[in-house]
C-alpha cells in the first residue's frame, strides 16, 4: 500500500522486495528468483509493462550481493585478508544508494510514460496501511536478528543463516501458515529453484576450471598491473576487466582467480581495501546481468521463458545505473568508508 503514491507504483516492489530479501539471502540469483516468483505473476496480472517488470527485477536482484550479508563479500574478505564485518557494514550505504537509483529510474520512467502505468488501487487510510504492513514486523525482526548476530560477533555468517532458517520456520508456525502441504510445497519449490541455480553454477564451474587451467585471468591481471595507470585509470581498467571476466565466469571465481595478483597493485595505488571490496562487488553485480553468462539473466529466462538478448536489453538501464553508482562512490568515497569508521569509534 505504501507504493501506490509513488510514480511507478507497484514496480517499486521489485526493488524494495529485493533489498529486504538481500538482507537475509546473500545471493543475487536466489534474491532474483525468490522475489521474481512473487512479483512477476502479480505485476503481469495487474497490467504492468513486461519490459520494466523484468528489467527492474534483473537489476534489483543484484542487491543480493551488495546488501549484507553477502557471499561475495565473504569470499573477497578471505581472498584479500580484509575484515568481513567491516565489508558488511561498508555495503549498507552503497546498497541503499543503488536501491534509490533503481527506484528513481522507475519514477522518472513512470512520469515520462504515465499511460503505461496501471491505475492505483482504492486509497487506504494511514491506519489501514499500518494494519496491512503489520505482517512485515516479524520479518524485520528476523533480519535484525540475523545481521545483528553477525555484527555483534555472536555468530558467523553460516551460523546466522541457520538462525534465519529456524526463525522463518518458527514465524510461519506462529502465523498459522505452516502445515504439511505448505511445508512440502516449500521444500519442492526451494528444490526446483536451487536445482536451477545449481545447474547454472555447475556450468560456470566447468568454465572456471578451463579458464584457470589456461591461466587467462592471472595473465590479464598481471598485464593490467604492469600498465602503470593512474588510480582512476586503474579502476576503470579493472571495471572493464571484471565485466569481461564476468561474461564468462561467476563472481566468486572472478574474485578467487584475480585477487592474489591484483591486491598488491591496488594497495600500492593507495586504494582502501574496504572501498575496493565494495567496488568489486558492484562490478560483479554488473556482470550478473551481462550476457552470455549473467546469472540473473539465466534465472529470469528460466522463470519467464524470454530470450537472453531480450532480458539483457531491458536490464541495460540498470547496468548503466550501476556504472553511475561506481562513479559516485569514487568521487565520494565516504559513501563506503564513513560507516565502518564510525562503527570503530
Amino acid at each position: 500500500p505504501w507504493m501506490q503514491a509513488l510514480p511507478g507504483r507497484l514496480l517499486h516492489t521489485n526493488v524494495v522486495g529485493c533489498a529486504i530479501f538481500a538482507a537475509v539471502s546473500g545471493s543475487s540469483a536466489a534474491t532474483c528468483a525468490t522475489i521474481g516468483k512473487m512479483t512477476l505473476p502479480e505485476l503481469k496480472r495487474r497490467g504492468y509493462p513486461e519490459d520494466m517488470t523484468i528489467g527492474t527485477l534483473a537489476g534489483a536482484g543484484t542487491l543480493g550481493l551488495l546488501i549484507p550479508p553477502s557471499i561475495i563479500m565473504i569470499v573477497y574478505g578471505v581472498a584479500a585478508d580484509v575484515s568481513i564485518s567491516d565489508l558488511f557494514i561498508a555495503g549498507v550505504v552503497p546498497g541503499i544508494l543503488l536501491a534509490t537509483l533503481f527506484s528513481g529510474y522507475i519514477m522518472i520512467w513512470a512520469l515520462r510514460h504515465p499511460d503505461q502505468v496501471p491505475p492505483r488501487d482504492a486509497p487506504m487510510s494511514f491506519a489501514e496501511k499500518i494494519k496491512a504492513s503489520s505482517s512485515l514486523i516479524p520479518v524485520v525482526l528476523l533480519i535484525t536478528t540475523v545481521l545483528g548476530s553477525i555484527y555483534a560477533g555472536i555468530a558467523t555468517a553460516t551460523e546466522a543463516a541457520g538462525v534465519g532458517v529456524v526463525g522463518a520456520l518458527v514465524l510461519s508456525t506462529l502465523q498459522g501458515s505452516m502445515n504439511w502441504p505448505t511445508f512440502r510445497e516449500s521444500l519442492m519449490g526451494a528444490t526446483r529453484l536451487y536445482c536451477m541455480i545449481a545447474m547454472i553454477l555447475a556450468g560456470a564451474a566447468f568454465l572456471t576450471l578451463a579458464m584457470g587451467y589456461i591461466g587467462l585471468p592471472r595473465h590479464l591481471a598481471e598485464w593490467i598491473s604492469g600498465l602503470g595507470l593512474s588510480q582512476f585509470g586503474l579502476l576503470m581498467a579493472l571495471m572493464v576487466f571484471f565485466i569481461i571476466l564476468g561474461c564468462f565466469l561467476d563472481g566468486i571465481s572472478v574474485v578467487v582467480l584475480t585477487m592474489g595478483v591484483l591486491m598488491p597493485t591496488v594497495l600500492a595505488a593507495g586504494i582502501d581495501p574496504i572501498w575496493f571490496g565494495i567496488f568489486v562487488v558492484l562490478v560483479v553485480e554488473m556482470a550478473q546481468i551481462t550476457p552470455p553468462v549473467g546469472f540473473n539473466l539465466f534465472v529470469l529466462q528460466g522463470m519467464t521463458g524470454k530470450e537472453l538478448p531480450y532480458i539483457a536489453r531491458v536490464a541495460l538501464p540498470m547496468f548503466l545505473l550501476m556504472v553511475a553508482a561506481i562513479l559516485l562512490i569514487y568521487f565520494v568515497p565516504e559513501l563506503v568508508t564513513w560507516l565502518p569508521h564510525q562503527m570503530k569509534r
